[in-house]
């Protein structure tokens, strides 16, 4: 299921981080003081790694997907 713009801005801090999850390994995660940071998880060499793509809302939902295009390339 994809994320939408909408679910993003609404989200709001709870005592504990969380994730909000679109596709092919990006998310957002919600910080306990109220920051939106988009990461992607992957795997290299049987590991699990995550990439930082930005603060939302400085990148948002279509940029966020373009730079997980880009960084899959890699």
């Amino acid at each position: 299921m994809s994320l939408s713009d909408a679910q993003i801005r609404t989200a709001k801090p709870t005592e504990k981080p969380y994730r909000l999850y679109d596709e092919g390994g990006l998310y957002v995660e919600v910080t306990t003081a109220g920051g939106k940071l988009w990461r992607l998880k992957y795997r290299f060499d049987g590991k699990e790694k995550r990439l930082a793509l930005g603060a939302y809302p400085d990148v948002g939902l279509k940029e966020a997907r373009e730079r997980r295009e880009e960084a899959r390339k890699l």
